[in-house]
């Protein structure tokens, strides 16, 4: 199950779909206009899984974070960490090395994962992290009834909301790619990418460090927690990354308030007006 597309970040109007056999790239539509905003916990806010706004808790697999004020991504340099395809048998590693960061990441979950793992999906909300849908079984959507591909997001969702009692805030399509009526259909934005580390593919752990290089301020770099191989680049890539005085955010704090229905590539980075 992976993503297997090379890093190219369009700017569309039109559809996500691309349907080149076995290769191709994410496309995004424009953003703009996104303000980054917090709203603080006294304020009595709700706000959706793994953003800046969560309610204090200190109780590990609460399924619930300690509140943190995200960094302003229009004035400060981040990048997203995504992890496709779990939760998986090296994810808590994975939690742990981020935790030594003080990283925060978003993972796109497969369904039947989750059913199998459900203290995993704990373990990332009560770390701080943000929970998206990849699916029941990483079929390609567009190969599917538009109320077909509903019901699996859906059996997706239910399985997310019954390990941490919350649905997910994003939807990942496998292979990036979408029909238009599902997405004018979906209730949530659309998480894409512009950086594809290829860990799917190389398996190498060198390689995967090397294509992280890519990454730049606004990026949503794509990985995947069920290989071992990346976990064992990740500290590297966070040790690199930090040096260059990045901020390791969810997808949604890096694109501040993203719209239902829309693709994004990338997020906000320092001059984007």
């Amino acid at each position: 199950m992976t993503s297997r597309f090379a890093p190219v970040h369009l700017v569309i109007g039109t559809a996500l779909v691309l349907a080149l056999a076995g290769c191709g790239a994410p496309l995004s539509e424009n953003w703009s206009g996104y303000k980054h905003t917090v709203v603080p916990p006294e304020d009595g806010g709700s706000a959706p899984v793994g953003s800046a706004n969560l309610q204090p808790s200190q109780e590990p697999g609460s399924g619930t974070a300690p509140a943190r004020v995200a960094p302003d991504c229009s004035a400060v340099k981040c990048v997203a960490l995504t992890f496709d395809d779990g939760p998986g048998i090296y994810t808590p590693e994975l939690l742990k090395i981020l935790d030594d960061y003080d990283a925060k990441a978003t993972f796109f979950l497969i369904g039947e994962n989750v059913a199998k793992h459900p203290q995993t999906v704990k373990d990332e909300v009560a770390a701080g992290h943000e929970i998206g849908n990849h699916t029941w079984s990483h079929k390609d959507l567009t190969k599917m009834s538009v109320s077909a591909a509903q019901r699996d997001l859906k059996k997706t969702d239910d399985a997310i909301e019954k390990a941490i009692g919350e649905k997910p805030t994003l939807v990942r399509p496998p292979f990036g790619a979408i029909p238009p009526s599902l997405k004018k259909a979906l209730a949530v934005p659309i998480a894409l990418w512009n950086v594809d580390t290829l860990d799917w593919k190389t398996r190498d752990t060198k390689k995967t460090i090397n294509n992280a290089e890519q990454t730049t301020p606004g990026s949503i770099v794509l990985m995947h927690d069920i290989h071992e191989s990346t976990i064992k680049a990740v500290p590297s890539i966070l040790k690199d990354l930090k040096a260059q005085d990045y901020h390791f955010v969810t997808v949604t704090e890096l694109i501040g308030h993203p719209n239902p229905g829309i693709g994004y590539g990338m997020g906000q980075y320092p001059g984007k007006k």
